[in-house]
C-alpha cells in the first residue's frame, strides 16, 4: 500500500504530518470519498464505507506506531547531542520581605519567644475594641480601615475587616493561655493608604508580646536593645521617645541612629541623626481587663515594627514598592540569601 510506504519513509516528525495530511487530510482522496459516499446505492454505500473505515484505522495505527519511533527509538536519541552542555534549572530564592521577617524571628526566639499566628480576616473587636481603640478612634473609619461588606458570623464581636495590625493576635493567644507568655506574631497587615514611595495597602509585621508578674519597662528596653544590636550591628545605638498608642501605657518610639551618618545629620535622616524604626509600650491595664487578666497581678510590654520598613533601611532601599513589583533587577541581588 503507497500509504503506509510513505509512512515508514518518513524521517522527522515533520514529515510524518505531512504524510498524514496527503492521505487523511479533508482535501484528500479518502476524504473525497467519504463526501461521495451519499450518491452511491445502498449496498454499494455500505461496502465502500466500510473499506474506507478500515482503510482509516489501518493508517492511523501505522501513522502512531511510527511517530512513537521517531520520538522514542534510535533515530530521536540520534538527533540529541549529548557533548552539548545542559540547560540550567532556575532554583527559587527566599523573596527579601521573607528572609527579613525570618532575619528579625531569629533574634527573638533566642530569648525565649515563641511565634504565634492569627486570622488575617478579622473581628472588630479584636482589631480595636478589645486594644483599648475607643469608638471614635480615627483608625475606626473606613477610609483608615478595609471593611468587609460581609455579615458577620459572631454580631456581638463587630464588623468583619481585614486586620490593621497583627496585635489582634495579642489578644487571641492571652484568650487561651494564661501568664507567663512570650510571642511574636509574624503577617501581613492591610490599610487603605495611597501607594507610594513608603506606603502600601499591604505590609508585612512583626508584633510582640511578654506577659509576666514581674515584667517591667526595664525589661522592654532589655529585649529590644538586645534584638537592635542583633540586627544593625554591636554599634548600633538606641533611644526611646515618649509616645501614644491606646494599647499601651506608657508607650514609646524607638529609634536608632543613622546608618548613613552615624547620628551627624544627613538627607537620610532628615537631618536628624535618628531613624525611627518601631512603637512599644507597657500592656494597658484595660487590654488585661479584656483578656480576664488581673492587671494587678500582671505586667507587660508590647511592640511592633514593619519588616518592610526594616529591610528598607538595612539595604538602603528607598521604595516600597519594589518589594512587591517582582522586578528580577530588583530581586537578583537578594539571591544569595
Amino acid at each position: 500500500m503507497a500509504a503506509v510506504a510513505s509512512i515508514g519513509q518518513a524521517q522527522s516528525t515533520e514529515e510524518l504530518e505531512a504524510v498524514r495530511v496527503k492521505f487523511l487530510g479533508r482535501r484528500s482522496r479518502l476524504a473525497e470519498i467519504m463526501k461521495s459516499l451519499a450518491q452511491l446505492p445502498g449496498e454499494q454505500r455500505a461496502e465502500v464505507g466500510k473499506r474506507a473505515n478500515q482503510f482509516k484505522i489501518t493508517l492511523e495505527a501505522h501513522l502512531s506506531s511510527h511517530r512513537e519511533a521517531l520520538t522514542t527509538g534510535p533515530r530521536a536519541a540520534a538527533a540529541l547531542d549529548v557533548t552539548l552542555p545542559g540547560r540550567t534549572i532556575p532554583q527559587g530564592r527566599l523573596h527579601p520581605v521573607t528572609h527579613m521577617t525570618e532575619a528579625v524571628l531569629a533574634c527573638f526566639l533566642p530569648m525565649g519567644f515563641e511565634i504565634a499566628d492569627g486570622p488575617e480576616l478579622e473581628f472588630e473587636y479584636y482589631n480595636f475594641d478589645a486594644l483599648n481603640i475607643p469608638r471614635e478612634h480615627p483608625s475606626r473609619e473606613s477610609f483608615d480601615t478595609f471593611f468587609v461588606e460581609a455579615p458577620s458570623p459572631q454580631p456581638q464581636k463587630g464588623r468583619l475587616l481585614l486586620r490593621s495590625h497583627t496585635s489582634p493576635v495579642q489578644i487571641r493567644v492571652m484568650e487561651r493561655r494564661k501568664p507567663p507568655l512570650r510571642i511574636v506574631v509574624p503577617g501581613k497587615v492591610f490599610r487603605p493608604d495611597p501607594l507610594d514611595a513608603g506606603h502600601s495597602f499591604m505590609f508585612h509585621q512583626v508584633e510582640g508580646l511578654m506577659v509576666d508578674e514581674r515584667t517591667s519597662f526595664a525589661d522592654l528596653k532589655g529585649v529590644l536593645e538586645q534584638f537592635l544590636v542583633a540586627l544593625f550591628g554591636s554599634d548600633t545605638k538606641t533611644r526611646f521617645r515618649p509616645h501614644f498608642f491606646p494599647f499601651t501605657e506608657p508607650s514609646a518610639e524607638v529609634d536608632i541612629a543613622c546608618s548613613a551618618c552615624r547620628g551627624g545629620g544627613c538627607a537620610t535622616c532628615g537631618q536628624k541623626g535618628w531613624v525611627e524604626i518601631m512603637g512599644c509600650g507597657m500592656v494597658h491595664p484595660n487590654v488585661f481587663k479584656a483578656v480576664g487578666y488581673d492587671p494587678n497581678k500582671v505586667q507587660g510590654f508590647a511592640f511592633g515594627l514593619g519588616v518592610e520598613r526594616i529591610a528598607m533601611l538595612k539595604h538602603g532601599i528607598k521604595d516600597i514598592r519594589l518589594f512587591f513589583e517582582n522586578d528580577l533587577r530588583f530581586l537578583e541581588p537578594f539571591s544569595s540569601y
